[in-house]
């Protein structure tokens, strides 16, 4: 999806997930994971103006720590942030714009948790958190993952309208 609207894009896995090596390090070790994978993406793009984090569960968290030591990053996309589990307060209040999806049956956090996180990352002047809640969709929006890719790319394409189509993009 991102790529289609040229941005240039790096999915990887954590550390100890999938085919990488090492193990869970409670968000350490996996913080550094995502910065090393962010510089290895900006010196291969070195004329990128626009750089966006995305996440989902564990990863949202992880991206939305990484933003706040970046500066660079521009924009964020959070999908399924584990608000119930894992600490936020970091993001008081949340530095850039961006969306958060959560499905409205998530059985691991409420939508009104996410709602509360909202309220509380949203007081930046300029900064606005939008969020987008699938109804009937779980923590993997199960039989709903258009519907979460349909709020994604209207949220992407109504900040985007506004650059150069001759920006760089990145997301990490």
């Amino acid at each position: 999806m991102f790529q289609a609207r040229g941005f240039s894009v790096l999915r990887f896995n954590f550390r100890g997930v999938g085919k990488s090596q090492g193990s869970y390090d409670n968000g350490e070790g996996e913080l550094a994971d995502a910065a090393t994978a962010m510089d290895w993406l900006q010196n291969q793009n070195p004329a990128s103006t626009e750089c966006w984090i995305a996440g989902f569960s564990f990863g949202s968290w992880i991206g939305m720590q990484l933003m706040m030591r970046r500066p660079e990053i521009t924009g964020f996309i959070s999908i399924s942030p584990p608000a119930s589990t894992h600490d936020f307060t970091f993001l008081a209040p949340c530095p850039v714009s961006g969306l958060i999806v959560q499905g409205g049956e998530n059985s691991q956090v409420s939508s009104d948790r996410i709602l509360q996180l909202v309220d509380k990352i949203s007081k930046q002047k300029g900064v606005t958190i939008d969020v987008g809640i699938i109804e009937r969709a779980n923590q993997f929006f199960s039989a709903h993952l258009n519907e979460a890719m349909e709020a994604v790319s209207k949220y992407v394409d109504g900040r985007t309208t506004k650059m150069n189509d001759s920006t760089q993009k990145l997301i990490g």
